[in-house]
């Protein structure tokens, strides 16, 4: 290999870095452009260390992608004039490169080496940065900014290299796609995705797909946070990890859960969670109404819920950059298979100067989005909905009646409303002993103990609704009956 000491001024000091990896791989793909395409993948022109070796593989780039012969002749066509071009040697320097390279088997591996020590260098910068940032102590940027800032450039340089793969073969695409149906196979059909724990919502969506958001809307008291808590209950109860032959784990059934709670607080949400399994009402469990069968039924409930993969973060006020901060440090350190937003207007985006809630909530659900693709799981996230839903004589949600922004539905791959018309008829009795009241009674007791999810939008399959049990002291939704759809005595 030509000698680097001209190319750069004296090492500096732990400056973690290799001209002769440098050279190795940009000597190997003048030698052979074949080259180029095994390394382009992950390699950029920001990962060399030496400018000019920076400036050569990015030339390199341009004439190969435009179908030219990358060459020391055509590259010193290209960058003949180029003053740190000339200092190296110009074309004498790249004849010297393609010489020196006595096989172009270890490329790749160079090219490895190359990027791995732009990693470390980026460490070092990521490191710096948040030493002074910190010190600076601005008063515009508070501490947990910082902290989910520097997160969010820690995963992202973590995963740099699954990024920016270009263009895949076919086959390796139906090669997934037949392991996700092979997959769907095994559980007896039908779900590609996490179950919901519903027959007929899984029936209905196959699952609750990765890389997924998934909007689950409706007005108060519909319940929405108790669907969402039964879902995440559901998919952590499922949970069956398996090792595949490379050491890593993948979830065979169900799903480690992460669940951020900005309006109930984690005890709230065990409470309900206890009171569903236990079968004690919610109420009385709050009271302390309870008595020694009761509590040995909650401690039985509480001993087989006590190892579930679920994890609850009530802290209020988050941000969108503070939910992706954590779930990227929950999946770094437990695994994530499912989050669940309770619910996302309490979000708040990065208010800039001049934007309205409407442009914060259209950063908030292209954040969501954008987090369930880097993640590459879903994400099931609560919203209101309007008021306009209460004007209307049929008050069965619909798209329009998604609250504060049209981005919701847009960025949504799936937009399902909870809806109980027992709620509404409820509170619409007439006198007593009257034909109305009669009337009343007879549509009440067909709705009395149902719920409905109406999927409004779905991108992998088709809209409709379907039908649930509730049950109201337990919170609790489960499957209707097959045949009366009726609820289940046994629910």
């Amino acid at each position: 290999m030509p000698d680097g000491s001209a190319l750069t001024p004296p090492q500096e000091e732990k400056i973690p870095y290799s001209i002769e990896a440098e050279q190795a791989v940009l000597g190997a793909i003048l030698f052979d452009n074949e080259v180029f395409y095994r390394v382009s993948s992950f390699l950029k022109p920001e990962h060399y260390y030496d400018p000019v070796h920076a400036m050569l593989y990015e030339a390199i780039d341009k004439l190969i992608l435009k179908g030219k012969l990358a060459s020391p002749v055509m590259l010193n066509t290209y960058l003949g004039d180029e003053p740190a071009f000339k200092d190296v040697g110009g074309e004498q320097y790249l004849t010297t490169l393609a010489r020196s390279v006595p096989s172009t088997v270890g490329a790749a591996d160079y090219a490895r080496v190359v990027f791995d020590l732009a990693t470390s260098r980026g460490l070092i910068r990521l490191g710096t940065d948040m030493i002074e940032k910190a010190r600076a102590a601005d008063i515009d940027e508070d501490p947990q900014a910082q902290l989910a800032s520097a997160e969010a450039e820690l995963y992202a340089l973590a995963e740099t290299g699954r990024y920016g793969s270009g263009f895949e073969k076919f086959e390796n695409a139906l090669k997934v796609a037949i392991e996700l149906t092979n997959a769907a196979y095994q559980r007896g059909g039908g779900l590609a995705g996490v179950s919901s724990g519903f027959r007929d919502l899984d029936q209905k969506m196959g699952g609750l797909h990765p890389s997924d958001l998934i909007i689950l809307a409706g007005r108060p008291s519909m319940g929405k946070t108790a669907l969402a808590t039964n879902i995440a209950v559901n998919a952590a109860r499922a949970y069956v990890p398996e090792t595949l032959p490379d050491g890593t784990i993948k979830a065979k059934e169900g799903a480690i859960v992460g669940m951020f709670s900005l309006e109930m607080s984690a005890e709230q949400l065990a409470g309900r969670i206890l009171s569903e399994f236990s079968g004690v009402p919610s109420e009385r469990i709050r009271r302390g109404d309870i008595d020694q069968a009761d509590f040995e039924r909650i401690y039985d409930a509480a001993r087989e819920l006590n190892d579930l993969p679920l994890h609850i973060d009530d802290t209020g006020g988050l941000s969108i950059g503070q939910v992706a901060a954590r779930a990227r440090r929950l999946k770094r350190q437990h695994g994530l298979g499912l989050l669940v937003i309770d619910y996302l207007q309490l979000l708040s985006g990065s208010k800039k100067a001049g934007e309205n809630r409407v442009q914060e909530l259209t950063e908030i659900t292209t954040g969501m989005k954008a987090l369930a693709k880097e993640l590459n799981v879903p994400i099931l996230a609560l919203s209101q909905l309007s008021r306009q839903v209460e004007a209307r004589e049929d008050k069965r949600p619909q798209l329009s009646d998604l609250r504060e922004s049209g981005s919701i539905e847009q960025d949504a791959d799936v937009v399902m409303f909870v809806y109980r018309e027992e709620y509404y008829l409820g509170r619409q009795e007439p006198k007593e002993n009257t034909p109305e009241h009669i009337e009343w009674q007879e549509q009440i007791s067909q709705v009395m103990g149902q719920g409905e999810v109406i999927l409004g939008k779905q991108r992998h399959g088709p809209i409709g609704s379907v039908k649930l049990a509730f049950d109201a002291k337990r919170t609790r939704f489960g499957d209707l009956a097959q045949e009366d759809h009726y609820p289940d005595p046994g629910m």
